[in-house]
């Protein structure tokens, strides 16, 4: 379906890849994984179109439809949501937009003719998509001009745009930033169920592992491919490695081998071999293939803080009628760390700024403890001069870094452990890939040495290796941690209790992991759905006549039957009667609220012939 062959790309001297070669089959499910700046965005834009490869082509087919999510959506600024979603050839999204248009509108001739081009296109299948899709996405005003979104609601707006169109290629660039956890789960089930090619770039590593069936590694400027999911390539990634490393020790053997024989001098009139000199080099560039994953490795030291962290006291807070907090109390423990979750707008980066003091609470107060130095890694990131290089943005920040008596650093050895070389260093801020900035914004926090870490969103646009190692000094880290953020796999490494903010001021403490939380509330909805069905439907009691009609009718069953068929005679005549109506031509007051009937009635007989068909099977 797709093959890329022979493909180069690189910026001035800068080598992202060469000679690479991919093929994509139709439902294959691809996820694309390497370091910051490797890359990864690029690869994306070259088999989406929008960049060109410096070598080597592309050949996919002509029928396919693409649709692609980059990791900043750019629209016109003067469409609405409705015309960003629905835009494009396709006959059916004509349809529906056509369709929503005549119902914001009102006009009976509008309608008549929006309601004909449905049923030509045969759109209303499409229609219930569009809305559904949104709905997921939790967009509601279709009508919104797109230049009043925020970014997140920019991206999804993007998203949803891909999804309504179900192309039979879908490229996605961190499709999970900006989603909170239901949507999530939402596009993993979504992604499973479609037939379309899948090529992504995530860092949610569950994602990555419930929804793809290969991954693709890019590493040392080539491609690396792994048929399987993620914890897959983990396995066989370590394997390829000490494989590597193995050839790479053979080579160094045989080196000193050759190189005792390169240094003998010839006798007259002889020379050597040719070829054996040719061979002596290439071995010397094979041994000098040092193996180097480029792990970030961070002292765990933290400033010494006390056994008062802080504690709330009674706190509220409500933007007019949306309710933040209500009377919040708790007591953090030392060394907590914990992880707070929720939808997108409950208010969880409220929360955080009331607890930093840069918002102030409606009434109640935090009271924190005097040792607490807090360390605040924030969704907006930091303002940085983008004329400005890495190492004097750093060195505006702290010349030294002292840990302890044993442990100090200049900025640049800092910095070398965020993978930042000396050549990345002079850089300037503008060069940078978003990836890249938020390692940046992650070092320049840790270098004031805080002994309480809030991190807002931490792992949006920072790669597999880097959050690997952020888990491991937080598991280290000797100090409080409050975390934000909607990766599963990330709170489930770093997190030993969690606060659910179930919106409307409702704060849930729950002591584990989000994993555990999600367990514990799929188990308690299961009861409580339990417990309601037996409290609405009485067991019936066990006779001679009914212990074995588990096919048949029962009363209940019969009388519904029969009711059905009053309903949708009812139905199928009330929407006979609006078809009259629109066909007519007449002027008509209430042409919205038919219109929304209307869609409602198409809806109810969808339903209800379903059940009435479910029972009618029962009949003997």
């Amino acid at each position: 379906m797709l093959q890329l062959e022979n493909i180069t790309k690189s910026y001035g001297i800068n080598l992202l890849f060469g000679d690479v070669n991919i093929t994509i089959n139709g439902g294959d499910k691809v996820g694309l994984i390497a370091r910051n700046g490797m890359g990864k965005t690029s690869l994306l834009n070259i088999v989406a179109g929008i960049e060109a490869p410096d070598e080597g082509r592309i050949v996919m087919r002509n029928d396919w439809r693409v649709g692609y999510l980059p990791q900043e959506p750019r629209f016109e600024t003067a469409k609405t949501v409705l015309e960003v979603c629905l835009e494009g050839n396709d006959d059916q999204a004509r349809a529906v937009l056509q369709y929503e248009h005549a119902l914001r509108d009102g006009s009976t001739e509008a309608m008549a003719a929006a309601l004909a081009a449905m049923d030509a296109a045969g759109a209303w299948d499409h229609e219930e998509r569009f809305k559904q899709v949104l709905s997921k996405l939790k967009i509601d005003d279709f009508n919104q001009p797109v230049d009043q979104l925020s970014g997140g609601q920019v991206k999804r707006v993007a998203l949803a745009r891909i999804l309504i169109d179900e192309p039979q290629m879908i490229i996605l660039d961190e499709p999970t930033n900006h989603l909170d956890i239901d949507m999530i789960e939402w596009l993993e089930r979504y992604l499973n169920k479609s037939t379309a090619a899948l090529l992504m770039v995530t860092h949610d590593r569950y994602f990555l592992d419930n929804v793809c069936n290969r991954i693709l590694e890019i590493d040392n400027q080539a491609i690396y491919g792994y048929d399987g999911n993620y914890n897959y390539y983990l396995e066989k990634r370590a394997e390829r490695i000490e494989a590597h490393n193995a050839q790479v020790e053979r080579a160094r053997n045989l080196l000193r081998t050759e190189l005792e024989w390169m240094r003998r001098q010839p006798q007259a009139r002889m020379h050597k071999a040719q070829y054996r000199i040719d061979a002596f080099y290439d071995l010397q560039e094979r041994a000098r293939a040092i193996r180097e994953v480029g792990d970030v490795k961070l002292n765990t030291n933290a400033a010494y803080i006390g056994k008062k962290i802080f504690i709330a006291h009674d706190v509220a807070k409500r933007y007019g009628d949306k309710v933040i907090l209500r009377d919040f109390n708790y007591t953090f423990a030392r060394y907590e760390k914990m992880g707070v979750v929720g939808d997108n707008g409950v208010g969880k980066s409220t929360f955080i700024k009331l607890l930093l003091g840069e918002v102030p609470p409606d009434s109640g107060y935090f009271e924190v403890g005097k040792t607490v130095k807090f360390g605040y890694y924030s969704q907006e990131g930091m303002a940085l001069d983008e004329n400005k290089t890495v190492i004097d943005v750093a060195r505006d920040i702290a010349e030294y870094i002292v840990f302890d008596e044993k442990t100090e650093y200049t900025t640049a050895q800092f910095l070398n452990l965020f993978l930042f070389s000396v050549k990345d260093q002079q850089k300037t801020i503008g060069l940078l890939s978003g990836g890249e900035k938020r390692r940046l914004y992650l070092a320049l926090v840790l270098m004031s040495k805080p002994n309480f870490l809030i991190l807002d969103e931490p792992t949006n646009d920072l790669d597999i290796t880097t959050l690997e190692v952020l888990e491991q000094y937080l598991s280290k880290f000797h100090g409080c941690v409050i975390i934000v953020s909607h990766d599963r796999f990330f709170m489930d490494r770093t997190v030993d209790h969690t606060l659910v903010f179930l919106g409307d001021g409702v704060v849930k403490d729950f002591p584990g992991n989000y994993s555990e939380y999600r367990a514990w509330k799929e188990f308690h909805d299961r009861e409580q759905a339990q417990e309601q069905r037996k409290a609405a439907k009485p067991q019936p009691k066990q006779s001679w006549n009914n212990r074995d009609n588990s096919n048949r009718l029962t009363y209940k069953e019969k009388k519904e039957l029969e009711q059905l068929g009053h309903e949708l005679a009812a139905l199928g005549e009330e929407k006979a009667e609006l078809d009259a109506l629109f066909a007519s031509g007449e002027v008509i007051a209430d042409m919205e609220e038919r219109s929304r009937r209307y869609a409602e009635l198409q809806s109810l007989l969808d339903e209800k012939e379903l059940r009435w068909l479910e029972l009618s099977e029962k009949q003997p």
